[in-house]
């Protein structure tokens, strides 16, 4: 059985969208990636979330020109991909270019997002980027490079362009961020508008902020090691400690921490360490590594 959809005849005989299995997986995805996006859709028949949700990625699909593919996976039938990319809940969805995972995002998003989500990757198979895309492409490059200023500047354009681009609002909230500035950086979040606060990319930077706000009070982390070192069962010298990691960018170490708490009382302060590590699971997007190994090692702290 599946969901039902708007799929249209010529995208169907285009290939444009397929049906796959776990044994075509690398024919379907990885080795047709090499050649241009494919987006996977992982769902279930008794999926509620998963009917909103495909249809919107086929015609945004369908509507992109045949610079991005879509291949449909259910789980029930073929769990085995799914479990290899740590899929906890559905709908999930992994876009692959080049044999490997680029981007993605877990439930059903609203339409609009979905389409942006789309065009990104049709602008990676060349599908032909506006004087804007061109603009924000080129602010993320100035942020990923740590040049704040430039980046900043770009982002701001984009938003003189187009107030509600979710993209440039998290953008220019990261910049300040890189800057120090979280003021700054909460302003610009609380000023976005609603449509836009429920992007991915937004909800991200506001658990990256909760966290820098959190981090930035956590105190000296030699001093709070010694003092998890001298009593392991103290809970908030070893919350803070994880806090301080963070603080120097030592996320795995933080993230072991924090799983150490709940390892050894999963209820303490109202599970605070479970939550910190949601909202730092968050912060980091699904694509990241850490996230999927962070979720399996608490899955398995929570449930054993």
């Amino acid at each position: 059985m599946e969901p039902q959809t708007n799929l249209s005849p010529n995208a169907a005989q285009a290939g444009l969208i397929k049906d796959s299995t776990d044994r075509a997986f690398a024919a379907d995805v990885i080795q047709e990636s090499m050649n241009q996006p494919v987006i996977v859709d992982f769902w279930a028949p008794w999926c509620g979330p998963c009917k909103q949700l495909t249809p919107a990625l086929e015609k945004a699909v369908n509507g992109a020109n045949g610079a991005v593919k879509l291949v449909k996976i259910n789980i029930d039938e073929n769990p085995q991909i799914a479990g290899r990319l740590r899929v906890q809940s559905i709908p999930a969805v992994f876009a692959f270019r080049g044999g490997q995972p680029v981007d993605g995002f877990l439930g059903a998003l609203p339409d609009s997002q979905v389409r942006e989500f789309v065009k990104r990757l049709a602008q990676m198979a060349g599908g032909g980027a506006s004087p804007v895309d061109d603009l924000l492409a080129a602010a993320q490059e100035a942020l990923d490079a740590g040049e704040a200023g430039p980046a900043a500047q770009a982002f701001a354009e984009v938003l003189e362009a187009e107030p509600e681009r979710a993209e440039a609002i998290a953008g220019l909230a990261r910049c300040y961020l890189l800057a120090g500035d979280t003021a700054a950086a909460r302003a610009t979040l609380e000023g976005a508008p609603e449509e836009a606060r429920k992007h991915e990319a937004v909800k991200a930077v506001e658990a990256t902020l909760a966290l820098a706000e959190k981090t930035g009070q956590a105190g000296d982390s030699a001093q709070l090691k010694a003092a998890v070192d001298a009593n392991p069962a103290d809970h908030q010298a070893r919350y803070d400690y994880a806090m301080a990691l963070m603080g120097e960018n030592q996320t795995e170490a933080a993230m072991d921490e924090l799983l150490a708490i709940v390892k050894r009382d999963r209820g303490w302060e109202d599970q605070k360490a479970r939550k910190e590590l949601l909202t730092l699971f968050e912060a980091l997007g699904p694509a990241d590594p850490l996230v999927a190994a962070g979720r399996r090692k608490l899955s398995t702290i929570l449930f054993s």
